[in-house]
């Protein structure tokens, strides 16, 4: 009788991996611990160990609320190789959502930072009846509190490594909330499978050009860890045997310093954060940095202004897109072959789109209501299949059939795919601005606007208006002082050139000291769309 072993793709597998082929690579949060791969294995199954004596169980949810540390990372791990599933608690929410999330995943134990207690004590009689609250505090020191159940380096250092119990590998690793840009937070969920096959398609595209990542390039990750599974990395650094730097909670100015003292060559993050770092006060002392430095930008279009601010100081960009619902990496604007040989202008401008397929997804432009595919060029939605997207929005079958009818799942963005096959996204089908009868391309409009040298940030949304339905606003975060009307002289030029339609010139332009930012940092539409209607 065959002994034949039906191998299951389980996170178990992408700690092994790592381990077994780069014992000695390191992890490192801030200045705080470090681990080698080795020892963080160890420390994981230790872990492991301590969650059961404590009652967790197979298939039970596991909460965390905290920074990207270590303490986070263990969880990516030990969660889900119990069987159980980890929920990443998005902390920048409003206090009630937190609550209201923790609630709709049925967590029955949170991991809890201490500075983040106050806000469970305050609701402690709202949490569910016999949950259980892990609580720690960077020091290791015991935290005093008359909710925490039990501490987490306790439950590590008195336990011995856990056995690794057979998964299958599609059970559910990870649940969380969307970031709710677009309406209320909806529940996404993911099996073992879906985000191992994940990690591997994503590890394969680093390698190739621009990036051409290698084992000797360091990972500083600025995407939060509770926000789509941190793009991958925290699965991605250990399968492709690379250096981990944490950050923590983010402190730009230290940030810079962990760049340069751990030799950061790798980050991924939204545009502001970026903007952010190269802004900041002390960027200039960090400018053997900057030429060493290789980014990847999601979560939102990277206006070409900055993109070009980036480049001057010799970081390089690429760019990539996807969303809560497909875990999120769908495109990558890495080199394909069509694109690897133009000059180099043409290849700056595909770096900053939105990107190419990676591979095992399957993308198409289609007519939102016709479903029929749109040709090269031609604006559409974008509708995708791959093997790692989420099944369904969790107990909520009536979205769940809005987001997968016809058997593709319908992201809600409007774009189109150019002549070397690299999609551009040009709106939210939501934020898209309809005036006229016309569609005003938000995202368009904002990245000529970038390009205003006294510019330092901008967002366009739509403003009510009697006869056009809708005009575009723009809201302005100035590097300098400017007025609208070299504003509008330079989007005038502009149309002239062919860039923008003359149409679709603001009819307003607010500046503003600073833009609203979500919960996952992204510009905040719906706060500027109800300031622009309040300006009438």
């Amino acid at each position: 009788m065959s002994e034949y072993y039906e191998y299951e793709l389980t996170i178990d597998k992408i700690l092994d991996t790592g381990v077994k082929s780069f014992p000695d690579r390191e992890i490192v949060y801030r200045d705080v611990r470090r681990y080698t791969f080795s020892s963080f294995a160890d420390s994981v199954r230790r872990l492991m160990s301590g969650l059961k004596k404590l009652g967790v169980k197979e298939g039970e949810t596991v909460g965390v609320i905290d920074w990207d540390t270590d303490v986070y990372l263990h969880s990516y791990y030990a969660i889900p190789m119990l069987g159980s599933v980890l929920h990443t608690v998005n902390i920048r929410y409003p206090p009630e959502i937190i609550l209201k999330t923790i609630l709709q995943a049925e967590d029955k134990y949170l991991i809890v930072r201490d500075e983040f207690l106050p806000l469970l004590e305050k609701a402690k009689n709202l949490l569910p009846v016999g949950m259980k609250i892990i609580t720690y505090s960077d020091s290791k020191e015991k935290v005093r509190s008359n909710i925490s159940d039990a501490d987490f380096w306790e439950l590590i250092d008195s336990s011995e490594p856990s056995e690794i119990p057979q998964v299958s590998e599609n059970s559910r690793a990870t649940i969380f909330f969307t970031s709710g840009t677009t309406g209320d937070p909806k529940g996404v969920w993911f099996t073992h499978r879906k985000l191992v096959l994940h990690a591997l398609s994503v590890s394969l595209v680093g390698a190739r050009p621009p990036l051409n990542v290698t084992t000797n390039d360091v990972y500083l990750i600025l995407v939060p860890m509770f926000h789509v599974h941190s793009w991958g990395y925290p699965y991605v650094f250990m399968l492709s045997g690379i250096k981990y730097v944490l950050p923590g909670k983010y402190d730009y100015g230290l940030i810079l310093k962990l760049m340069d003292k751990e030799r950061v060559t790798f980050s991924a993050m939204v545009p502001t954060i970026l903007y952010f770092i190269i802004t900041h006060p002390e960027a200039q002392n960090y400018l053997h940095v900057f030429k060493r430095w290789k980014v990847i930008i999601g979560g939102s279009a990277l206006p070409e202004g900055l993109a070009r601010k980036a480049k001057e100081l010799g970081i390089t960009i690429i760019c990539g897109y996807g969303l809560s619902e497909t875990c999120p990496v769908l495109t990558v604007s890495y080199y394909n072959s069509l694109v690897e040989n133009l000059d180099e202008n043409k290849k700056f401008l595909e770096q900053i789109t939105a990107g190419t397929p990676i591979p095992l997804v399957q993308l198409r432009i289609v007519d939102p209501v016709s479903g029929e595919e749109k040709k090269v060029n031609e604006i559409g939605e974008i509708v995708v299949r791959s093997p790692w997207l989420t099944k369904e929005y969790y107990k909520d079958p009536e979205k769940t059939k809005a987001l997968w009818r016809g058997g593709w799942l319908h992201t809600g963005d409007l774009g189109y795919i150019d002549e070397y096959g690299y999609v551009h996204i040009v709106d939210r089908e939501k934020d898209a601005i309809k005036s006229g009868g016309e569609f005003i391309p938000s995202l368009l409009l904002e990245n000529v606007i970038s390009l205003y040298p006294k510019v330092s940030q901008v967002a366009v949304v739509g403003r009510k208006d009697e006869k056009w339905g809708e005009r575009p606003i723009a809201f302005i975060v100035p590097k300098e002082p400017i007025t609208e009307e070299e504003l509008r002289n330079f989007l005038l030029e502009m149309s002239n050139q062919g860039k923008i339609q003359k149409w679709w010139i603001p009819d307003k332009f607010i500046f503003i000291q600073s833009m609203p930012l979500t919960s996952t940092n992204k510009i905040d539409k719906k706060i500027l769309r109800d300031l622009a209607n309040k300006s009438m």
